[in-house]
């Protein structure tokens, strides 16, 4: 598996991670876990954070590596220095993480992924893959550049990337549910922030510190079976992490999307 890099392109390299107070008040308030408000009485103040898929129509990329990038960029974002006290992405952050979160994936290519790359937040590439996270904010202020992308009608084939590096952890999405790859991006990055939430500090620094390198599989059925059975009978809440939509979009509320599993 390639090692990601981190904010490329972007208007400015993110602050170095450093295992400081900083890192450590920034873990824990992922380790809350997120949610909690309803929603505004104005539909346009409702919090999300956009996800810029790059998928040029010429070459494009394979669907794992996509999803590999998504959720590398969603948790990279959490724990970057400029979300935490006094940081320039703060309150953004909090606004959002604090709401009932949302994520909203949007496909660009060409100058339209160029440009993404200028407004506030992570990329993160993974073998020529590359997704971009950007800060959140109510849905009515989108940045024009990335209101105009499209959020539906381009799909990636799934793929057959090998077996996963058992040094890092896997995103197991339910196979059966047949989301598209902006869903799919939505919540493997939903998965990546509830496993940096479980696990201990000292390991998501560690993991941190390899650009949050993960492996996204598609479960068939017995083998998202056998997760689910781990889920439902207690495994540690540090080795495993599952997403329950909310069914806005594309599956039912409460359906189980991804099972993210530590390595």
């Amino acid at each position: 598996m390639t090692e990601p890099e981190l904010d490329a392109p972007g208007p400015a390299a993110a602050p170095p991670l450093v295992l400081d107070a900083g890192f450590r008040a920034r873990h824990a308030e992922l380790a809350l876990g997120y949610g909690g408000g309803g929603d505004p009485d104005d539909p346009a103040q409702v919090q999300a954070m956009q996800m810029v898929l790059h998928i040029p129509k010429a070459e494009p990329p394979l669907r794992s590596a996509v999803l590999e990038a998504a959720a590398a960029s969603a948790v990279a974002l959490c724990l970057d220095p400029r979300v935490g006290p006094g940081g320039e992405w703060e309150s953004r952050y909090l606004a959002w993480k604090r709401s009932r979160i949302r994520k909203v994936a949007r496909r660009a290519r060409g100058a339209q992924w160029i440009s993404a790359g200028d407004v506030d937040g992570i990329t993160i590439d993974v073998g020529g893959a590359q997704a971009r996270a950007l800060v959140p904010g109510p849905v009515g202020e989108v940045d024009p550049r990335i209101r105009k992308l499209q959020i539906g009608g381009t799909d990636l084939e799934p793929d057959e990337p090998g077996p996963p590096d058992p040094e890092s952890p896997v995103l197991w999405v339910n196979s059966a549910l047949g989301m598209t790859v902006g869903k799919a991006a939505a919540q493997v990055g939903h998965a990546s922030m509830l496993l940096a939430g479980a696990l201990p500090v000292e390991q998501v620094f560690a993991w941190a510190e390899q650009g949050f390198r993960c492996a996204v599989r598609d479960a068939e059925p017995d083998r998202w079976a056998r997760l689910c059975a781990r889920v439902n009978g207690g495994a540690g809440p540090e080795t495993i992490a599952a997403v329950r939509d909310a069914g806005f979009t594309e599956v039912a509320p409460g359906s189980m999307t991804v099972i993210a599993v530590a390595p």
